[in-house]
């Protein structure tokens, strides 16, 4: 009786589990961030690969973090002294 009790209670965690990772893994395909300025994915069979996209993201977080460093900065009053 314990042993079965126990059987059952292994069953139903694994299966909280795959369902839990089920959603999540569904989740990540699903949701894509949104970046302003970002083309819109193609929905034919010329959709770029994995390895183009990251290199494509790659290149706009480049380009943001130059514009942003280009960007002049406040001197703060205490730093003028």
């Amino acid at each position: 009786m314990r042993m079965a009790l126990g059987m059952v209670a292994l069953l139903v965690a694994l299966a909280v589990v795959a369902v839990v990772a089920k959603q999540q893994l569904g989740a990540v395909r699903v949701a894509a961030p949104v970046v302003p300025g970002a083309q819109a994915p193609a929905s034919d069979a010329s959709a770029p690969d994995v390895r183009t996209q990251s290199r494509q993201m790659q290149e706009q977080v480049r380009q943001q973090m130059e514009s942003l460093m280009q960007q002049p900065r406040d001197i703060p009053e205490d730093a003028a002294k």
